[in-house]
């Protein structure tokens, strides 16, 4: 029976968050696998089996349990932010050799940070949000801005994949407020142009039989727009599937899959689309989607009738072969 470690936790503000992912995965494993959450500090890893708290060996991905040392077959990393998200921990176990089930370092350090991952994707003529990146608080001008981008706008962490710091800015005198914000949150920081459209999302996973999709969902917050409140205490309305074309249904899938290639993106992704005159415009992309059962990704397998538990075997399958 292969031993799976689910990482969670981590050193971001979405700590919890990614426990109630980790939980969700966990609770619906597959069969025939020993699976168990390890809690990731920048303290501390560690196990937990058992109703135990079991010291963590993150070097080894071992553990001692009942007077026995244990070596883990293969890793799940299902932190949200750093260092899981964002490729630290993947670029550790690739010089150690051990299999994990996430996209790869480059991966998911490109496309953890929203500046680089919507530049390299624009190289490909992938439609995105005008932008600016901004390195330092003191280092702008808001003429040059609002010239540049004009108002509203958006001000995201650049460098965080947490849904923290995030500001929609409407008048001049909010954009210092605002990139304040977004800096206690990432080292560096984007600003984006406003797109008026119907926001919605897309998800994508790898199995024997190829890539697959995920029924496309639309996103409708009760809030000005889809912060960490509307996401993730129930101000916003996913609608599944979403209220699109079918040809705007083909081109989403289509270009999900084509992000998800050129990315080299393995397991589960979800990546977010505004579409504007019926074109989709790249938001992000998301390599450590929210997992908990009220999250989107769940929501559609279970509109797909399709259970956690099957999709992770699919991925599995794929995954533990390679």
């Amino acid at each position: 029976m292969k031993h799976i470690a689910i990482l969670c936790g981590g050193f971001s503000s979405e700590f919890e968050i990614s426990k109630k992912s980790a939980t969700t995965i966990l609770t619906n494993f597959p069969d025939g696998y020993f699976p168990f959450l390890v809690e990731v500090t920048k303290k501390s890893w560690t196990a937990l089996i058992s109703e135990q708290r079991i010291s963590y060996n993150p070097w080894e991905q071992s553990y001692k349990f009942q007077g026995q040392e244990r070596k883990v077959d293969a890793v799940i990393i299902y932190i949200h932010g750093n260092p899981g998200e964002n490729g630290k921990i993947q670029a550790m176990l690739e010089m150690q050799e051990i299999p994990y089930i996430n996209s790869g370092s480059l991966a998911s350090e490109l496309s953890f940070d929203k500046w680089y991952c919507n530049q390299f994707l624009k190289g490909f003529d992938i439609p995105v949000a005008k932008s600016m990146l901004v390195l330092s608080a003191d280092d702008y001008s808001t003429e040059e801005i609002i010239n540049t981008l004009g108002l509203p706008c958006f001000v995201k962490p650049s460098d965080s994949g947490s849904s923290y710091g995030i500001s929609k800015v409407n008048h001049a005198e909010e954009l210092q407020p605002a990139l304040a914000k977004a800096f206690t949150e990432g080292k560096t920081v984007v600003i984006e142009a406003f797109l008026k459209g119907t926001e919605v999302t897309c998800g994508a996973y790898n199995t024997l039989e190829g890539i697959k999709t995920l029924p496309i969902t639309e996103i409708v917050s009760e809030n000005d727009f889809f912060d960490f409140e509307a996401k993730y205490h129930g101000k916003s309305e996913e609608i599944i599937p979403a209220r699109i074309s079918d040809i705007e249904i083909q081109r989403i899938n289509e270009l999900t899959v084509k992000i998800y290639k050129l990315l080299k993106i393995r397991s589960i992704a979800r990546i977010d689309f505004m579409l504007v005159n019926n074109i989709p415009h790249v938001i992000e992309v998301n390599t450590t989607p929210g997992f908990s059962e009220a999250s989107i990704v769940p929501r559609m397998l279970a509109h797909q009738g399709k259970s956690i538990k099957e999709f992770w075997e699919e991925i599995l399958d794929l995954e533990l072969v390679k």
